[in-house]
């Protein structure tokens, strides 16, 4: 924009569009009189209801300034921002009409007898043309001063978008918005034939995601934006393989999970991560289910500053719950989100609490003094290695500490214990999974006895979570490497922290007591394929600037993860991405005295013991071998 035109535009405030409207308000009244009237007439019967034009500005200016038309910045105006003029016109001519009827209505009051009625309709019209037009004006001038060069053309990215949908047309608005991004949108690419060769905001679609490397080279594009949020992870391969292919710098917009309402901005965009690579179909989720049993509640989430727990919390609070419960033992974590929610949310009353799970006396006090309605149970230690090597942690924290906090939910009347548990408690090979699988025992057990719904949600590996493999990977590559791998075959089942806590809020709304519910988690992952990935990602080729090293299987894992055990018959539910399962009953009395076992070993800090009672608990529980798979011993490319 030109300097003397956006001093213009800038200086157009709020006080000149008042001025603006009492003139707006005047010429539409006058111009009301001249529709209905044939000339000669005009000055007559305007002349004759002149009065009612005064009681008209401080009216109709009084009912525009309570709908906020003086409170905007208008060269920035939306839709929903022309439907407030709409209404607040709307309001001052009903208002107005009404003064008109009643004074009508008065005994002995005539001065308003030949009033003509269809002047209020046509004042209501060319109102809303005058007042609206000049906001709309500023509104098309800034869009089309937004559309002009700031740069010179050899200073401005060339930039192609993959992905012409609402997303895509956003980001070109966006871009335009900022120019001082010096970003110049050359085309599209889509799959859609419906697309091809259209325009949208005055791009041009120039062919499908094939076709990027033709493009990028024929149109000497700068850099790619993908801008495709609801992709799956299949179809951005295409895309970065392509980009890589064609030498191109590439950056994308997150994926439809991280967006907050939707909105697309230019700070959004960000390298491609390996989630995105991963990411599924988005999930469709029943808002009214869901609102119906968190809406207005009191709900506590046990390991609150862990990925999941984190990542549920902030899902939660969206829902607008009365009274949100954080629950850890890291006081650091515990605050972040804390303050994350009170700058995200600060319409819902957050509460941090500082303990452990472990602690009875201090879960049965928060209970009785919060009284939560949901309990959302993600603490838990899950490093498999690590709980190879602390059995007796396993148990304490795992099985005593979900004991502990289920029982305390079922004594204080809370109405529903969801239960986050993992694929490795299916026909577990672990101490880690062998555990989760006796918590989701104590809770089941619990659900044939109690009037609170206890139910257990199971899913596999998730990304990027605290531990996961993809964070070792990212340090041994910061590290310059080697990249350490189990096995060439190893394969594990992966979702994002985002669509994990969103289907995990979905599967609670459904139980009614009992259950453990299974998210689908696609199509396994070969661990191998992901290291090459993130190495790609990170600029970096396999064999030449960074290693892969097989270093064998490590004790308590299997070559490949199970989402059910033997035995175990899920069923559909209503949700595409979620199924049911009924476990085989629980003897209460057998569980109990079992518990009772595990606790004296854990306290005597007997390992094995603790492992021959998994035995004899689980008849699915079979240790993986401690000995490692036979694998390539030297460095290789693995490519």
């Amino acid at each position: 924009m030109a300097l003397g035109a956006m001093t213009l535009l800038d200086r157009v405030r709020n006080r000149h569009l008042l001025a603006t409207d009492v003139l707006a308000i005047g010429v539409a009244y006058f111009l009301s009189f001249a529709i209905r009237f044939p000339y000669p007439e005009v000055p007559f019967y305007f002349g004759l209801h002149w009065s009612l034009l005064i009681l008209s500005w401080p009216l109709k200016l009084a009912i525009f300034h309570a709908f906020g038309l003086y409170r905007r910045l208008w060269r920035y105006a939306s839709i929903e921002e022309f439907q407030t003029i709409l209404l607040a016109v709307s309001a001052s001519s009903l208002a107005l009409g009404s003064i008109v009827i009643a004074v009508l209505l008065l005994p002995g009051v005539t001065w308003l007898d030949a009033y003509p009625r269809s002047i209020i309709l046509i004042d209501w019209l060319l109102t809303l043309v005058l007042v609206g037009g000049s906001r709309l004006t500023l509104r098309v001038l800034a869009e089309r001063d937004s559309q002009r060069p700031r740069r010179a053309a050899g200073d401005q990215r060339r930039v192609l978008i993959a992905g012409a949908g609402k997303a895509g047309a956003m980001l070109v608005r966006e871009i335009r918005r900022n120019p001082h991004l010096g970003l110049l949108p050359v085309g599209f690419l889509d799959d859609d034939p419906g697309k091809q060769k259209l325009h949208i905001q005055d791009v041009p679609v120039l062919g499908p995601l094939d076709s990027l490397f033709v493009v990028v080279k024929r149109r000497q594009i700068d850099e790619v934006l993908i801008a495709m949020p609801t992709a799956p992870g299949k179809v951005l391969r295409r895309v970065v393989a392509a980009c890589e292919e064609a030498g191109v710098p590439f950056k994308t917009i997150p994926g439809i999970y991280e967006l907050m309402g939707g909105q697309v901005r230019v700070n959004q965009m960000r390298d491609v991560r390996i989630e995105d690579l991963l990411r599924r179909e988005s999930v469709q989720i029943n808002i009214r289910e869901i609102a119906e049993y968190l809406t207005t509640a009191t709900v506590l989430v046990t390991g609150a500053g862990g990925s999941i727990g984190s990542e549920l919390s902030r899902k939660i609070a969206s829902f607008q719950p009365r009274h949100l419960i954080l629950l850890g033992r890291g006081e650091n974590s515990i605050h972040r989100v804390e303050q994350e929610l009170h700058r995200a949310y600060p319409q819902v009353r957050t509460t941090a609490v500082i303990g452990d799970i472990k602690d009875a006396v201090k879960i049965d006090h928060l209970m009785a003094h919060f009284r939560p309605d949901v309990v959302f149970h993600a603490a838990a230690h899950k490093h498999v290695p690590m709980m190879e090597l602390n059995v007796e942690e396993a148990v304490t924290n795992n099985i005593l500490g979900t004991r502990i906090v289920a029982e305390a939910a079922h004594r204080h009347g809370v109405r529903r214990f969801v239960l986050i548990s993992t694929d490795k408690a299916a026909n577990p090979a672990n101490v880690m999974g062998a555990s989760k699988r006796i918590a989701e025992m104590i809770v089941q057990d619990l659900a044939t006895r109690s009037a609170t719904a206890f139910v257990t949600v199971r899913f596999g590996n998730v990304l990027a979570s605290q531990g996961s493999v993809v964070l070792t990977f990212q340090d041994q590559i910061a590290a310059g490497g080697p990249v350490t791998v189990t096995h060439p075959e190893a394969t594990r089942y992966f979702m994002t922290i985002p669509e994990a806590a969103q289907l995990v809020i979905q599967a609670a709304a459904m139980g009614r007591g009992g259950e453990i519910f299974v998210l689908d988690m696609g199509e396994p992952v070969r661990i191998l394929d992901l290291a090459k990935d993130i190495i790609h990602l990170s600029g970096l080729e396999v064999g030449r600037d960074i290693d892969i090293v097989f270093v064998g299987l490590r004790p308590g894992e299997k070559l490949h993860e199970e989402v059910f055990a033997d035995g175990e018959e899920p069923r559909a539910t209503s949700h595409e991405k979620i199924l049911v399962m009924q476990p085989a009953p629980v003897d209460s009395a057998t569980l109990a005295a079992d518990i009772e076992e595990l606790t004296r070993l854990a306290a005597k800090l007997d390992a094995a013991g603790i492992r021959a009672k998994f035995r004899a608990m689980l008849p699915t529980y079979q240790e993986a071998s401690d000995v490692p798979v036979a694998v390539p011993a030297v460095p290789t490319s693995a490519g």
